[in-house]
């Protein structure tokens, strides 16, 4: 079975007429100055357009994806709890309103970049012996405090 860095490189050979639009409006900074990558492997996927600083995955849908919503679905699931947003458009979207499909791409990065990462870490840490974990309850609550008490001062 091939390797998701080898499906890439063959999709990346055969892009659509929508993939090949939309990375010529997208790669080397073309847009905001954000740096984005194609077919890109990801936590087990190929995803067709990914910035990884702005953590945000564009999908672009053809007549296959009609048969394939929950499929679509479940991946989209996978990916967003890896930390990632993703945006879907149509292949039409992207052909008749290039502009329309790149100032949402844009929105959507600038808004992924001021937001806290997805998920939110837990305070405590993933596995904190608990010693660790009753130390850090401790300290959060003195910052919170001492910050309340120099704040109405």
């Amino acid at each position: 079975m091939a390797s998701t860095v080898e499906i890439a490189r063959r999709l990346r050979r055969q892009q659509t007429d929508a993939e090949k639009s939309l990375w010529l409006k997208l790669r080397n900074g073309r847009l905001g100055g954000l740096k984005f990558r194609r077919q890109m492997s990801l936590n087990g996927f190929v995803v067709d357009f990914c910035c990884p600083s702005a953590k945000l995955i564009i999908e672009l849908d053809g007549g296959q994806h009609l048969e394939q919503r929950e499929q679509d679905a479940r991946r989209t699931r996978d990916l967003e709890d890896g930390g990632y947003f993703v945006l879907r458009f149509w292949n039409n979207d992207v052909l008749q309103n290039v502009d329309g499909v790149l100032e949402e791409i844009l929105n959507s990065a600038n808004q992924q970049m001021f937001e806290p990462p997805h998920p939110t870490p837990s305070p405590l840490g993933r596995g904190s012996p608990p010693e660790r974990a009753a130390t850090a309850v401790c300290l959060s609550l003195a910052v919170r405090s001492s910050f309340s008490v120099s704040r109405s001062s």
